[in-house]
């Protein structure tokens, strides 16, 4: 919910930080579009700062004081972010955000993945990741009750700093993963805790951690690259048209239908992944994003009073792919990884492949001048989605096997996962 706030209020927040500076409103279209590039892949990389740091923390603290930690970042600046007068701060609100949300993930999956049997973990995960979407779908709901962005989209801000609730009810209610309090008592020096060398050093840990890295700059790369930038796409189309009063309340929906595709299409990566193994699946969901992405853009732009329809028909398809890849991440980064490394190596991997892909929303801001609009910009940065073909070729099969483990840390009977200990 609290990333994407951001992306459904981008264009309205920064024409309002704009303004001062210009005074033609194609130019001030322009330059927020621009800056919107920048705010994007400035909150990608706090991302990736965030689920580096806090990856490692994960291992070395453990899984559920990292959670509250991040959880309680992340719920602060983006309240913050709806006091900002500058962009400049603005920026710098939506990068101390993102520390946090970067931070959570590595930490939630892991200590889902190690509390769960193994005949029920990727349907786990994948159920974890799904609910993501039902965070979009909030954010979605929160502008669309909002109505007129251009004059509340601080008030999608202050909603968003809610979640730091959740801090109080898990310091009540959960406890470290029983796989992790073993690792920690049989950490040995070469070996520690969250030692993020050995990703590297290790011939077997860097194939994976190179593996899961491509994997994740493809997803990273086209959903915060383009998809993401859907509304700002249906917001030009309409405006175009004629249509600017409605275009808040137009991209709510079309955002929220997206989500709702994208959580039938993280549900399903998982059953698919079981039956037909890790790697084919996500040779499908690769190849069907790119294809969804490019028939969205290509059928939308141009299409003027047209364009709601027409996304109301293509966001959902476009969403069931884009974003259920990424339940594959959830599912298959953890399988990768043993216990002492396991929240370090899924931070590193999902979050090195967002430096890489930092670049990809500043790029289709830059292409979408330079070439005309989104859709031709949406052609040249989808085909990151190469990365994630070469990754996938790279990275082993893990369809039926236990998570790995360090010797002498799995309980007897667990076979590798907590199934014996709960």
């Amino acid at each position: 919910m609290d990333q994407n706030l951001f992306n459904l209020v981008r264009i309205n927040s920064l024409q309002e930080l704009l303004a001062p500076e210009f005074e033609r409103p194609e130019e001030l279209a322009a330059a927020a579009r621009q800056k919107g590039g920048l705010l994007t892949a400035i909150f990608l990389v706090g991302w990736s700062v965030g689920g580096f740091l806090f990856g490692i923390l994960g291992d070395r603290i453990g899984r559920t004081k990292t959670m509250m930690l991040t959880i309680l970042i992340y719920s602060v600046f983006t309240g913050a972010s709806g006091l900002a007068r500058t962009w400049e701060t603005y920026a710098a609100t939506r990068f101390l955000t993102a520390l946090g949300v970067g931070g959570e993930w590595a930490a939630g999956a892991s200590l889902v993945a190690e509390v769960f049997p193994a005949r029920s973990r990727p349907m786990a995960l994948g159920l974890l990741q799904s609910f993501s979407t039902v965070g979009n779908m909030i954010a979605a709901t929160v502008t669309t009750v909002l109505g007129d962005l251009d004059a509340r989209w601080r008030w999608a801000y202050f909603v968003g700093a809610a979640p730091a609730l959740l801090v109080v009810w898990i310091r009540r209610n959960l406890r470290e993963p029983d796989a992790w309090l073993r690792a920690r008592e049989t950490a040995t020096v070469g070996r520690e805790m969250g030692r993020v060398t050995e990703l590297f050093t290790d011939p077997s840990l860097r194939r994976k951690t190179i593996a899961a890295t491509l994997m994740g700059a493809a997803g990273v790369g086209v959903l915060w690259g383009v998809a993401f930038f859907s509304p700002d796409l249906l917001d030009e189309e309409l405006r175009r048209s004629g249509s600017a009063t409605a275009t808040g309340r137009a991209k709510s929906i079309v955002f929220f239908l997206q989500q709702a595709g994208g959580f039938l299409g993280m549900i399903a990566f998982a059953p698919l992944a079981e039956r037909f193994g890790r790697r084919p699946t996500f040779h499908f969901f690769f190849a069907f994003a790119w294809a969804s992405v490019l028939v969205f853009f290509w059928t939308v732009a141009g299409s003027g009073s047209a364009a709601f329809g027409r996304a109301l028909l293509l966001g959902p398809v476009m969403g069931f792919f884009t974003l259920g890849i990424f339940s594959g991440y959830t599912v298959y980064f953890p399988e990768l990884f043993p216990t002492r490394l396991r929240a370090t190596g899924c931070g590193f991997c999902y979050n090195a492949a967002r430096i890489l892909a930092a670049g990809a929303p500043a790029a289709l801001g830059s292409l979408g001048a330079a070439l005309g609009g989104y859709a031709p910009a949406a052609t040249v940065v989808t085909s990151v989605y190469v990365l994630g073909f070469v990754g996938t070729l790279l990275g082993p099969e893990t369809r039926g096997a236990p998570l790995p483990e360090d010797a002498g840390t799995a309980a007897p009977g667990a076979s590798g996962n907590s199934e014996g200990t709960r």
